[in-house]
């Protein structure tokens, strides 16, 4: 592979802090590499360094001499006069950008709904990015640097983004650099991962998951290296407390043995645990949806639909922009009143939102997180425990530091952060969380993925990050055309769908043909129908353990009978068939609820 470009013994220093000392890195051909770590630890410098617009204060950026490096950067450059159209194609005569696959394919993936006579500064800040993106992925770059590119882009934008970056080079071609939190998208596209931290660079093998795997690895290896370490410390002062008779004493210390990486990691949340608390907190009915429609001047965002969301639902909800999901949250609470059909929701109730702009933070803005803290003497609970606002503080990894810090002085990421656990505070049954991922780099995400497993209540969900929805939901629904539709197989399923409809996509995802009784052939499952088949599955769970109780206690009889006794013996094994056939057809009916359930 030959080489593209890297950096020698660089060192990049601010005025309160020095961000990288010393590192050395290359860049070859065919190289996709993903950059992780956490919020200014310096992963869009590492970008700027190697692309050659930011100088380092020591060392050298290496260039093979005829590389062209493309970069998006986290704020475009882009004239607020400039047209759309001018930005794109500039003055290429149409004939000739039209005829290019490669082109048409850009502008159909990322700008089809934006006009191209609108101007940039009358575009949303999505719009404008997006425009951007479209712009760099339009030239032709031996290296591609993207900041945060998923930002502003729904699921099915993400998928296109992530299908052009795989296939814009052949596999021993072009580099990749791409910083983001999606890590879906890392797993997706990059082969391997750069992690930064402590003004130092670590390289890892393979894509997210396989990082993870790797730097849980090299944790338990630290750990038991300072074990031992600490093991020999205490040698020593031993020695140096008990005098000369203790060097012929054999050592008491002891080395535990290798934690397995994976082995006697529990669940990560227990539903039927969280459903009961939940319904001891919200009884049986939470928020009850029954032929909403909602419309405005005559056009229909909401069509008809029909949803029970119950007490413990972990429901994502994932949908393009613009096509009603606010709308739907905001009739979900009642704030929006339908044009038609009723929305019952439960007298126990007490909705909590975490919104995309952090409106529920602006009346904190002049104050220091320690003193907003202070006025939460409550606890709440998560995991079955009792937590306290200090200990809350811990999970989300804010520093004493960051206590002394006003609201308004915070991160992004600190901000959302904060909001999070103020929300869960103020103790609320229903929690609605939309794009809670803004701002979080992947160990953050990592951390309030954690505090949400332990979450007693209902929860919704709307983010565009997969991983996230996937990863903290039970079940996925989309809104499309106005519908609530069940996905038994998640985001792909999703994509799917909309490949579809009335608008198919310009590139879809391949269509595969479903197996005979597969989750696609099956009709959608309203929310009630999930509850019901769930409830099946719990309550046969639980008969089907009493039963295996008595064929033990069966099998204890028979082994305790007198061997001659033939009447007895025959008794008990008909007990036992008896047994057996009523836990095979409990099974049955279980495996039949999760295959409607798509488990």
């Amino acid at each position: 592979m030959a080489f593209l470009l890297g950096c020698e013994k660089v060192r990049v220093e601010f005025p309160t802090k020095t961000v990288f000392d010393g590192i050395s890195l290359g860049v070859n051909e065919g190289d996709r590499i993903g950059i992780v770590g956490r919020n200014g630890d310096g992963k869009s410098t590492l970008l700027n360094i190697l692309s050659g617009t930011l100088a380092p204060d020591e060392g050298r950026v290496v260039r093979n001499g005829t590389v062209r490096v493309g970069l998006l950067g986290q704020r475009d450059r882009l004239d607020d006069a400039d047209t759309v159209k001018h930005v794109l194609v500039g003055d290429t005569p149409e004939y000739e950008w039209a005829g290019n696959a490669r082109i048409r394919d850009i502008l159909s993936g990322l700008v089809s709904d934006i006009p191209w006579e609108a101007t940039i500064g009358t575009l949303s800040g999505g719009q404008r990015r997006r425009v951007d993106l479209a712009r760099l992925l339009m030239s032709d770059w031996d290296v591609l640097g993207l900041d945060e590119p998923t930002n502003h882009l729904d699921i099915r934008a993400i998928w296109w983004l992530a299908r052009h970056l795989k296939t814009r080079w052949r596999s021993d071609a072009g580099a990749l650099l791409v910083v983001t939190h999606d890590r879906w998208f890392l797993d997706e596209v990059c082969l391997d991962m750069w992690e930064v931290h402590d003004r130092l660079v670590e390289p890892f093998e393979g894509g997210y998951s396989a990082y993870i795997q790797q730097r849980v690895e090299r944790q338990r290896v630290a750990a038991l290296a300072e074990e031992k370490r600490q093991n020999a410390l205490r040698r020593e002062l031993a020695w140096l407390a008990r005098g000369a008779k203790a060097r012929s004493t054999k050592p008491k210390f002891r080395v535990d043995a290798a934690r397995a990486l994976i082995a006697d990691v529990p669940e990560l949340r227990n539903p039927l645990e969280l459903k009961r608390m939940a319904m001891a907190r919200l009884g049986k009915q939470v928020v009850e949806m029954k032929q909403i429609t909602v419309a405005f001047d005559g056009h229909t965002v909401l069509d008809r639909i029909d949803w029970i969301i119950g007490p413990g639902d972990r429901y994502g909800i994932v949908g393009g922009n613009g096509v009603g999901k606010t709308t739907l949250l905001r009739t979900i609470q009642g704030i929006q009143q339908p044009t038609s059909g009723t929305v019952k929701i439960g007298k126990t109730v007490r909705f909590a939102v975490l919104s995309q702009h952090l409106e529920e933070l602006m009346k904190f803005k002049g104050d220091r997180v320690r003193e907003v803290v202070g006025r939460y003497g409550r606890r709440t609970m998560l995991d079955g425990k009792s937590m306290t606002p200090a200990q809350l503080l811990e999970r989300l990894e804010f520093t004493r530091d960051d206590l002394n810090e006003p609201v308004e002085d915070l991160s992004g990421g600190q901000k959302r952060r904060l909001a999070l656990m103020l929300i869960l505070l103020d103790e609320p049954n229903v929690l609605i969380l939309d794009e809670p991922g803004n701002d979080l780099d992947t160990d953050m995400l990592a951390a309030v993925e954690g505090l949400l497993d332990g979450w007693p209540g209902t929860l919704l969900l709307v983010t565009h990050d997969r991983y996230l929805m996937e990863r903290v939901t039970d079940h996925q629904f989309a809104l499309i055309d106005g519908k609530i539709r069940h996905l038994p197989r998640g985001v792909d399923e999703y994509l799917e769908l909309v490949a579809q409809s009335e608008k198919p996509l310009p590139f879809a995802p391949p269509e595969k043909e479903p197996a005979k009784g597969s989750a696609s052939e099956e009709k959608h499952l309203t929310g009630g129908e999930i509850r019901t088949l769930r409830k099946t599955m719990a309550s046969n769970e639980n008969k089907i353990k009493t039963l295996k109780g008595k064929v033990d206690q069966v099998r204890n009889e028979m082994d305790a009978a007198d061997p001659s006794d033939f009447v007895a013996l025959g008794t008990l094994q008909k007990q036992l068939e008896d047994l057996q056939s009523q836990i095979e057809a409990l099974e049955e009916e279980w495996l039949e609820a999760a295959e409607k359930l798509g488990e």
